[in-house]
């Protein structure tokens, strides 16, 4: 029989814009170190640790955790573009579950640039040719920002489908400007208005650039264990991985259809599989942590999660129900529109926001009621990962 696995710990840094963040090797130090004091074990307690990071070189993670202790240990680096924390902490829960160990670290971290995300190696064949045949064949578009003109393009889709004000999409930057405001470790935490949005400078398709994640540097680690060593050795027992899926793309995702281009069928596949083996119906789900790498990707992630019926997400959205008073609160802690964008530290600051959240810790920012909590981080190329977290009764 599977372990049962437990968050033991959790912590993560300030994220901050580049120009004002300290290096990747502090950031890391500094989440690592809460994450192991929150757990209350030792780093000599580790017997694996998995370190996500998208832009650095190999053996990164060693260098940050040769700061915290060298233990010996195998550490592994992961990249898989912007779902990288949430791989490694995917890798840390088969470790528990298999058996494998008992106690294990995974951390992601990032030192971004500013402006757009590039490429970083041009000799060679990039891994988005397919990606850019289909968009380039589906809109006829001059190459923008990588990202933006997938994600642009598929919001346009989703918009030109059901008959949507592209305006609309605005909506969902004011709501995370405005949780972000309650969240200490937020990038911006000043309000907006949807004038102001879509006033700012024009990006691709319907966004502008406050629809679309600032480059953040920051990081976040979490310790994960089995049930029977947290009982042993007196650690915290609140949180559990209820069920954890990962899925990649399909020929679908290659069709001509920009939704599926950007994950959506991924993320509805790993979403279903992880409510079928938790037994939860989604419609339970009070928090989630979603993939808001622009303002498009969150409106179709309510629907690729099945948080509402798939063309229903602008009622969704006009009801409130996508924040506090509504049916499910997401992103409480402003998102990556607001709390910001490391890519490899994601996945993690999410696994750490939800576990807040759960314990009752959130302060306000806390989602009264929730016993299980949803978290989806995505990377195209593609990765999608969905966790759901539970309180251990």
């Amino acid at each position: 029989m599977a372990n049962r696995v437990l968050v033991a710990g959790v912590g993560m840094t300030p994220f901050a814009t580049p120009r004002k963040s300290e290096t990747y090797d502090v950031l890391a130090n500094k989440a690592v170190t809460a994450a192991i004091a929150d757990a209350g074990v030792a780093y000599s307690a580790v017997e694996q640790a998995y370190a996500g990071y998208v832009y650095g070189d190999s053996t990164s993670g060693q260098f940050v955790l040769y700061q915290v202790g060298m233990s010996g240990i195998p550490v592994v680096n992961v990249n898989n573009n912007c779902s990288t924390g949430s791989t490694a902490l995917w890798l840390a829960r088969q470790a528990i579950e298999s058996g494998a160990a008992d106690c294990v670290l995974a951390v992601g971290f990032e030192q971004m640039r500013p402006g757009a995300l590039e490429m970083q190696w041009t000799d060679r064949p990039s891994p988005f040719v397919r990606f850019d045949e289909v968009i380039t064949a589906a809109t006829n578009a001059d190459p923008g920002p990588l990202a933006p003109r997938y994600f642009g393009a598929a919001g346009q889709q989703y918009a030109d489908r059901y008959g949507m004000d592209p305006s609309v999409f605005a909506k969902i930057s004011v709501k995370a400007r405005r949780h972000a405001a309650n969240n200490p470790y937020a990038v911006f935490r000043d309000q907006v208005t949807e004038r102001e949005v879509l006033d700012s400078p024009h990006i691709y398709g319907p966004l502008t650039r406050l629809q679309c994640c600032p480059p953040t540097c920051g990081a976040a680690a979490a310790i994960l264990v089995s049930e029977q060593y947290a009982r042993a050795h007196g650690l915290r027992t609140e949180v559990a991985i209820a069920a954890q899926a990962m899925t990649t793309d399909t020929e679908a995702s290659f069709s001509g259809d920009m939704m599926s281009l950007v994950g959506y069928d991924m993320a509805r596949a790993a979403a279903d599989q992880v409510y079928q083996a938790a037994g939860v119906d989604p419609r339970d789900v009070r928090v989630v942590e979603l993939h808001d790498c622009f303002t498009t990707n969150e409106l179709l992630s309510y629907e690729a999660l099945r948080l509402t019926d798939e063309g229903t997400a602008e009622k969704f959205i006009a009801d409130g129900d996508n924040t506090y008073g509504g049916r499910v609160v997401t992103n409480p802690s402003g998102g990556l529109l607001s709390k910001g964008h490391p890519l490899g530290a994601t996945g993690l600051a999410q696994c750490a926001e939800l576990n807040w959240q759960l314990r009752g810790e959130a302060g306000p920012r806390q989602v009264d009621g929730a016993s299980v909590a949803l978290q989806h981080n995505i990377g195209l190329g593609g990765a999608a990962v969905v966790t759901l977290y539970e309180k251990v009764r």
